[in-house]
């Protein structure tokens, strides 16, 4: 078999066996049980895997556009071996911020700090300016009037305020992205950004069979 675009050419055992690893990653498979089941190492099918989450990365900031009308922002955190204390200022977990337009598209960026300096950069580039902004009331997201509209809920007195104020859906997707992650059984904070646009990935098309576009992507049959 010979890629059209590359010239690169693959045997057709070769093919077989990436095809079924392929499949595996889209159904989320343990890559030691597939190893196992597909009598393949279990070196080939992480080298398989790592690459399809660095296209996957690189495609959902290629393919994401900038957010807009209602846009939950809101941050969480993975990470840590042992279980302590939640929420910010945990220890040994890296921080997420998120931003989810309503009816649309989520967004993910591992970040180093919650300053709002560095939130508000991250906001300018990926949402449109007169968007109207939902937040909690973490004082870092207090300068969001500059660009557009910004309603908050307080957590220590309701979920959902009287206007229909709310972020149920940005901590619905932390809730996703937590139980799928669930299933790797642990990744390293170094891997985190990947395993996150992975989550993004699948969230994003959610209501697609992933299957085609990530083996376009790793076959390279095509490109933007």
């Amino acid at each position: 078999m010979k890629c059209e675009t590359r010239g690169k050419q693959k045997s057709l055992k070769k093919l077989r066996k990436e095809l079924s690893i392929l499949l595996a990653f889209v159904e989320q498979r343990p890559a030691y049980q597939v190893a196992i089941d597909h009598h393949t190492s279990y070196p080939t099918v992480t080298r398989v895997f790592r690459t399809i989450r660095d296209l996957l990365y690189y495609q959902c900031e290629l393919e994401g556009k900038r957010l807009s009308g209602s846009v939950e922002v809101d941050e969480a955190y993975f990470g840590g071996k042992r279980k302590g204390k939640r929420g910010r200022g945990a220890a040994g977990k890296r921080v997420v911020l998120g931003l989810l337009e309503r009816q649309g598209q989520v967004y993910t960026r591992v970040v180093e700090t919650l300053t709002a300096e560095q939130l508000m950069e991250i906001i300018r580039l990926k949402t449109r300016k007169g968007s109207v902004f939902y937040t909690d009331t973490f004082r870092s997201y207090n300068s969001l009037h500059q660009f557009g509209k910004h309603l908050q809920v307080n957590h220590h007195k309701t979920l959902v305020s009287p206007r229909h104020n709310h972020i149920n859906g940005i901590e619905g997707f932390w809730s996703y992205a937590k139980h799928k992650l669930y299933n790797y059984r642990g990744v390293s904070q170094a891997n985190l950004p990947l395993y996150l646009k992975e989550m993004e990935y699948r969230y994003n098309h959610r209501k697609e069979n992933i299957l085609e576009p990530i083996m376009k992507l790793y076959f390279g049959y095509v490109s933007y």
